[in-house]
């Protein structure tokens, strides 16, 4: 959802409140750790959870669902471990 600018003052330590109905939209909880970017000349906020589903998505459009990079991995492993035999 796209709210209209919202103002908000820097206050000492660099502080910013950002204001509950954003948090919410955000799924920002009191005390939780977020994401801070620099894109485009513009501060740009996220949670950790939203990082892992947009890594996750663009990871997914890299691999095929028909393939396990675990086996493929374990299989490496297994070779590797023959050969030191």
């Amino acid at each position: 959802m796209n709210y209209p600018v919202t103002k908000a003052k820097v206050t000492d330590g660099g502080r910013i409140v950002i204001p509950a109905k954003i948090r919410e939209e955000l799924n920002i909880k009191i005390g939780e750790n977020v994401m801070l970017k620099i894109e485009d000349n513009e501060l740009r906020v996220t949670t950790s959870q939203e990082a892992l589903r947009r890594l996750q998505k663009l990871v997914r459009q890299h691999v095929s669902p028909d393939r396990s990079i675990v086996d493929e991995f374990l299989a490496e492993r297994r070779e590797e471990a023959k050969k030191d035999d």
